[in-house]
């Protein structure tokens, strides 16, 4: 017996040795390494350049403290997607239930709730307690996809954290911006910035508002579409080989790098009033937004101050507004026509409001097809085609940001060859993209048609 059950032990853990060889799961393995270590990272980054809490301390708060609901309700509502409907009212009513608990608390003791900071920490009890109940209470295949339904709900309220984190070490560590390279070369497009400023003011409150609103709730579209797309995984218990939170997340995390390389600040800030809460005019090249485009010098670095994030180039509301239309495309009628107005309006409200230049918007398209299409590619496996557009995606990036840092002067000079050029590297990505994906799409079989039946003789 007692060799018997030696024999069995070791197969059992051959067994788990070669589940955890496959390449799904050292994927997995490898992806929560590294965001761990990217989330100790900016922890250690953002005390020793800010002096403030970085992603992990401010996470944990948010277990007793009051936090911003939406980022944690849109986790539960993403790690809910695992679960069967009967489980997902008992999670939602638990949530609510802790979340009043903590608000007559708080309510009895004074304590102070500012800036819509008085509920959500029920989702984040909710998403904590169904880790433990994977761990504790689930086995095999069922135990995997509870926890990555908690893991997805809860990467995206790190990921928030991770970004807030990443904006402040911007600010800390690039007091040099080169908004003057990027204005200059945005006189290629015609300076739409100005342009679309001065619209937006003509607008009204309305205008404002309104894309304010979309503006903001990018994410929320997202989590919309992300839900949509994990309606199924309940019932097929599995997730599906690519969605959009991926692309997402991939933008997010290697979009604040660029903004390391190539910190620019924006034309409402570096050429206007500036906004609440940062520098302001008296660190503005110039007084200028959006009545009259900056006029052509020869640009050079100027220093801001470290309040105001570097997060324009590449502008990543464009890409992400961009990866939530491709992801839109295959959805019903309703959800194509949401992704179109949703990217349109975003493209408005980025330029209106002054956050970007032309060239940024330009640059973010490239990023987010480029992305997109690296991340199908590893998840069909590479071939000749993903690697040849993604190597073109990426040389086209880098040759935009080296010719705006390099070129600008040419590019102001010339606007007329500059302008089409630009429109032109971008439209080339945006072809390739679609001519590579169409031709990874699965061929619908082709289906015999019937045949017809012989005339038969009747009888007279």
């Amino acid at each position: 017996m007692p060799i018997v059950w030696r024999v069995l032990s070791r197969t059992n853990c051959r067994i788990k040795f070669a589940t955890w060889r496959r390449p799904r799961a050292i994927l997995w393995a490898t992806a929560g390494v590294a965001a761990l270590g990217l989330l100790i990272a900016l922890e250690i980054a953002a005390r020793r350049y800010g002096g403030a809490p970085g992603p992990i301390t401010n996470q944990v708060k948010e277990v007793i403290f009051a936090p911003k609901p939406g980022p944690l309700y849109g986790g539960m509502a993403l790690m809910m997607v695992v679960l069967t409907w009967r489980q997902r009212f008992i999670a939602a009513g638990v949530a609510i239930g802790i979340d009043v608990v903590f608000i007559l608390v708080r309510w009895t003791v004074g304590a102070e709730m500012t800036d819509g900071r008085f509920f959500g920490n029920g989702a984040l009890w909710v998403m904590l307690g169904c880790a433990v109940i994977a761990i504790t209470r689930r086995t095999g295949r069922e135990r995997v996809l509870l926890l990555q339904g908690v893991g997805l709900g809860l990467l995206l309220v790190a990921a928030r954290k991770a970004g807030d984190t990443w904006l402040l070490i911007t600010s800390k560590t690039r007091p040099a911006v080169l908004d003057p390279y990027v204005a200059t070369a945005d006189h290629a497009l015609g300076n739409p910035s100005w342009m679309a400023g001065r619209i937006l003011k003509a607008t009204g409150p309305i205008g404002d508002h309104l894309l304010g609103v979309i503006y903001a709730q990018l994410a929320v579209a997202a989590v919309v579409v992300a839900l949509y797309q994990l309606r199924n995984v309940a019932a097929e218990r599995r997730f599906p080989s690519h969605y959009l939170l991926r692309t997402f997340l991939v933008i997010g995390l290697l979009g604040p790098a660029i903004y390391m390389i190539f910190p620019v600040v924006g034309p409402v800030f570096a050429y206007g009033p500036g906004a609440s809460g940062t520098g302001g005019v008296h660190w503005a090249v110039a007084n200028v937004w959006p009545n009259t485009p900056p006029p052509i010098s020869v640009p050079h670095p100027v220093t801001y101050d470290d309040l105001t994030p570097r997060n324009c180039m590449p502008s990543l509301h464009t890409a992400w507004a961009t990866a939530i239309f491709i992801h839109t495309r295959k959805g019903p009628r309703l959800l194509r026509f949401a992704g179109a107005f949703w990217l349109i309006a975003t493209l408005s409200a980025t330029l209106g409001f002054g956050y970007h230049y032309g060239v940024d918007l330009v640059a973010g398209v490239v990023f987010a097809l480029t992305t997109e299409a690296a991340l199908r590619s590893l998840d069909r496996g590479w071939d000749r085609s993903g690697t040849r557009l993604v190597t073109y995606g990426a040389t086209v990036f880098v040759a935009l940001l080296a010719s705006y840092r390099y070129l600008p002067m040419e590019m102001a000079e010339h606007p007329w060859v500059a302008g089409p050029l630009l429109i032109l590297a971008m439209t080339s990505v945006i072809y390739g993209y679609v001519r590579t994906t169409k031709l990874w799409e699965p061929k619908a079989p082709k289906v015999a048609p019937a045949r017809q039946p012989e005339p038969q003789p009747e009888l007279v």
